[in-house]
């Protein structure tokens, strides 16, 4: 299971979660993304990023509204094709 950023996210950029990560698995690119995006691959489910976000933006996988389902899929397309990933990210 991992962890998934989501559309309160969008133009938040706080970074709390980033801070709080033990394995620098959350990424960003900055000036370019409007959201920060956890690696699928290297989170290790830990948790500690749920209660750093201050928008309420980050879900584990079995918790994730469904309002907020296509956001598990551009999480894990951003490790792919970052460009792909944004262009899914709502305006």
């Amino acid at each position: 299971m991992t962890y998934f950023v989501t559309q309160p996210c969008i133009d938040e950029l706080d970074l709390s979660c980033v801070d709080v990560c033990p394995v620098d698995c959350i990424h960003t690119e900055e000036g370019t993304d409007r959201m920060v995006y956890i690696d699928p691959d290297e989170c290790i489910d830990c948790g500690a990023c749920e209660p750093a976000c201050p928008v309420t933006a980050i879900y584990a996988e079995d918790d994730l509204p469904d309002d907020q389902a296509a956001f598990a899929e551009i999480n894990v397309l951003y490790f792919k094709d970052k460009d792909a990933a944004r262009a899914k990210v709502p305006a």
